[in-house]
């Protein structure tokens, strides 16, 4: 994971301004699939608790951090509020 002092905290509400690479961040499969179900259990979270989460990913330009709540997850993106979209790939963790 990137070093705490690389990541850009950043509002929700910046990141419809984001760019996005297609390219996944995790390259071992086993990675990708604890990704995924860390990002269920923080869905349950906020769904059922109202509890936010921090996620860290990346855009074009480096290492972002957004505390929120995750509204929805498909197999291609996460969905949190105002219909904010961050992709998939581009997650390196859910705490």
């Amino acid at each position: 994971m990137a070093p705490e002092k690389n990541v850009q905290i950043i509002q929700k509400e910046q990141i419809k301004f984001l760019k996005f690479p297609k390219k996944d961040v995790l390259d071992k499969k086993k990675d990708q699939i604890d990704r995924f179900l860390e990002l269920q259990r923080a869905l349950s979270l906020g769904n059922l608790e109202h509890q936010k989460v921090r996620i860290i990913f990346v855009d074009d330009s480096g290492f972002k951090k957004v505390e929120t709540t995750i509204w929805g997850i498909t197999d291609k993106e996460v969905i949190l509020k105002q219909s904010t979209i961050i992709p998939l790939e581009r997650i390196i963790s859910i705490f």
